[in-house]
């Protein structure tokens, strides 16, 4: 069989590599972040395969689909179909469940249909998302939601106070004055003192109750709120408005189907004294007992089909879900293996499965099961290509290929191709990683002092009891769906709320014309910089002020909006899409003008600036493992892992803070990791407190005190299994992290049997 051919490959960084690809075989390329892998696997062969997909596709249906320019690259040959499995969220509305994604929620609904007693109706009976199913209260979500009248409205004021609680209601506001000017409210009269009807008037714009019609000159602010809040979707309106919804809705169970999601009917159908509801509730591994005591044979293939959907979900290590969990709710690394669950189930063979560091988010222990699953996909006759740093997912590769030397400019060769064996062998960053191994910590520091949790029993925490030492790294570990991201993202960051800086892999609240560069706090700089060297002012080097591009208006695109398609996204003819107009371009410093400047990467950047407060920003980004990224890069083309050392870049100045990372390692190479524990050492030796939720064995060696969620995930963790000292852990801890500790281990800080 032919391989994948890739010849004079110079996309991005990449300095016209040429090489082949083993088809049938597991493939997974390696090297930093920013050397060059991703543009790669992901920006030339998946980009290809699916543009030249989509080509085959009529023009209606090809312009829905996103689309892909071509790669800058001299020749590939014996492509075959790929599927991009990554740690993208699964999104999805209220709707959306493990059980609907999965399918899973499909074959139980069919098998209530065959077998539930009393009948109920056909397979449609049972969906929430079906009207012949769902609960009518709630609409088949499970929850209603309603304003909070009481938030909006402040009683000890009047009009002329500004007596309701949003921005927009000012007095002298275009608002104000509907409600001022109509005559039915006296002005300076505070709201607690209305009669029943002036206050019916103002909630629901009628002296009777809610019911009553609306009087015409004003719109009730209930009916109002409720109008532009709840029956709407408002994820594309303004921050002002997504932020006065969390503050003026409240959310509720439903009083009816008490989150359910079905109807009377649908919920009296039972089989084996379950209704439907009740097995969605379950977690998968009682789920899966509960459906292998079923013994009619009439349902018997329908039955093994479920048992199996759930053993694939089982095996890949999420045993703890249920099929009711919301899928907005996942964790990229639990959405990538559901998404490789789905795959898995799949009649088709002859494909290319992409996959985006499969390991993140596994605990050490489950790491093998995941592997069990690649070589699967694999020996239906797949290519499999991956993208991983974790040795364990590198060890079971039939062909690896090294990327580096370093990240961005120093980076995009191809340094190492070859087995896993022959890697451990060659000189190159991640050989020599996969051969290193970190010693477990002699001396811990001692804490200043520490923060009580009492009582904690979010989700599946059994009233944890539990103390945050201060003044030290701790790090809290323990198997997915143990309840460690609970105990401390939830429980601990709500209680210390205002001690505690929360650095996630979350989106950048910021503006999609957000950079590394303005995101920092220095683009002002080299815009001052500009503005002296030209005498100028700095607003002529802001593409969102008087530099911006007259015809694009600074957004670098043009964008086409058709009656009936996709709107047509274009690069800007006048400016070719640089954003800036021509005398901001005519400008220099350093010989280089605006968007050379913010094309250089932080690495490049500290050779050009001799301004100390550029230099200390592009020095913490080469702390955090960024150098490779343009100053001007947009933050929302970020990994979580980069989204997450660039928060942390931003907040690595401040002492005496509490600083919670949960799992910072995403998206690291082994030996960027050794950065970030030195930067670690930095932040602590400072005077901070840092909390990491981490799965990697050398994050945990390095800390000074272990906190073990467990025993397991779901409904079996939940506990504090081990607090105490890595090499207390080490030495005399019976937990799954223990022993995947010691077997990382140096033989000398093993313990003596």
């Amino acid at each position: 069989m032919a391989d994948i051919l890739v010849q004079g490959l110079t996309q991005n960084n990449l300095k016209h590599v040429s090489f082949r690809i083993p088809k049938e075989k597991i493939t997974v390329f390696t090297g930093v972040s920013g050397s060059g892998k991703s543009s790669i696997v992901f920006d030339t062969i998946a980009a290809e395969s699916q543009r030249q997909m989509n080509a085959t596709y009529p023009a209606y249906v090809r312009s829905r689909l996103p689309k892909r320019p071509k790669p800058a690259v001299e020749r590939i040959d014996n492509l075959t179909p790929s599927v991009v499995v990554d740690q993208s969220p699964l999104g999805g509305n209220a709707r959306s469940t493990v059980g609907t994604i999965s399918g899973l929620y499909s074959s139980l609904r069919l098998l209530f249909s065959r077998i539930g007693r009393p009948y109920a109706g056909t397979a449609s009976c049972f969906s929430f998302n079906d009207p012949n199913g769902m609960c009518r209260t709630c609409s088949g979500l499970g929850k209603i939601t309603r304003v909070d009248v009481e938030a909006m409205i402040d009683p000890e004021k009047s009009w002329n106070e500004g007596c309701v609680r949003d921005s927009l209601y000012s007095p002298g506001s275009w608002y104000w004055k509907q409600y001022a000017r109509s005559g039915l409210f006296d002005l300076d009269k505070p709201v607690k003192e209305y009669s029943r009807e002036e206050y019916n008037l103002l909630l629901y714009g009628s002296r009777g109750d809610a019911g009553a019609p609306e009087n015409p000159k004003v719109t009730g602010l209930y009916h109002k709120y409720t109008k532009t809040l709840l029956n709407r979707d408002i994820s594309g309106k303004s921050r002002h408005t997504q932020e006065k919804s969390q503050s003026l809705v409240a959310e509720l169970e439903c009083t009816d189907c008490h989150g359910q999601r079905l109807n009377e009917a649908a919920l009296s159908c039972k089989i084996s004294g379950f209704s439907i509801a009740d097995m969605c509730g379950m977690e998968l591994t009682q789920l899966r007992e509960v459906l292998s005591r079923i013994t009619d044979r009439t349902v018997g293939v329908l039955v093994q089909t479920l048992i199996e959907g759930l053993d694939r979900m089982i095996e890949i290590g999420l045993p703890y879900l249920h099929l009711n969990r919301e899928t907005p709710s996942l964790s990229g690394g639990e959405a990538q293996r559901l998404k490789l669950v789905r795959y898995m189930g799949s009649s088709l063979t002859g494909m290319t499965y992409i996959f985006d560091e499969p390991s993140a988010g596994m605990h050490p222990r489950d790491v093998h099961r995941m592997n069990r699953l690649l070589r699967k996909l694999r020996d239906k006759g797949n290519t499999v290509l991956v993208v991983e740093h974790d040795r364990d997912v590198i060890s079971i590769a039939d062909h690896i290929i090294d990327v580096g030397p370093l990240a961005g400019q120093h980076g995009g060769e191809i340094v190492f191709e070859g087995s896993f064996q022959a890697l451990l062998h060659a000189d190159t960053l991640t050989g020599r990683a996969m051969l290193q191994s970190l010693p477990v910590k002699e001396t811990p520091r001692k804490p200043t002092g520490s923060l009580p949790v009492r009582d904690a029993c979010l989700h599946n925490l059994k009233h944890v009891d539990v103390d945050i030492p201060l003044g030290i790294m701790t790090v809290v570990t323990g198997v997915a769906g143990s309840g460690k991201s609970t105990l401390i993202s939830q429980v601990f960051a709500k209680q210390y709320e205002s001690s505690v800086v929360m650095i996630d892999q979350g989106p950048i609240t910021a503006t999609n014309r957000s950079t590394p560069a303005s995101y920092l706090g220095f683009f002002d700089e080299i815009r001052k910089l500009l503005a002296r060297e030209s005498g100028k002012p700095d607003s002529l080097f802001s593409f969102n002020s008087a530099g911006a591009c007259p015809a694009c208006g600074g957004k670098g695109v043009i964008v086409t909006e058709l009656a009936f398609m996709d709107p047509v996204v274009t690069a800007c003819e006048a400016c070719g899409g640089v954003r800036y107009n021509e005398e901001a371009l005519a400008c220099t410093c350093k010989g280089k003008n605006i968007v050379e400047l913010l094309g250089l990467t932080a690495s490049q950047a500290l050779e050009v600036f001799e301004d100390a407060k550029i230099r200390k920003r592009l020095k913490v980004m080469e702390q955090v493992g960024l150098s490779y990224l343009t100053l001007g890069q947009p933050l929302s083309t970020l990994s979580g892992g980069e989204r997450q050392r660039i928060k942390l870049a931003k907040h690595l100045g401040k002492k005496g803070g509490v600083i919670v990372m949960d799992e910072p390692t995403t998206g690291l190479h082994p030996s960027d990791i050794q950065n970030l524990l030195k930067l670690f050492d930095m932040i602590v030796s400072r005077g901070n407190t840092l909390v990491v939720i981490e799965h990697n064995l050398d994050v945990m060696k390095q800390a000074d005190w272990i906190i073990d969620i467990g025993p397991d995930g779901g409904k079996n963790g939940g506990e504090v299994v081990f607090a105490g000292t890595p090499m207390e852990m080490v030495r005399g801890a019976r937990t799954l992290t223990a022993d995947s500790l010691r077997s990382s281990c140096r033989p000398q800080d093993r313990p003596a049997h």
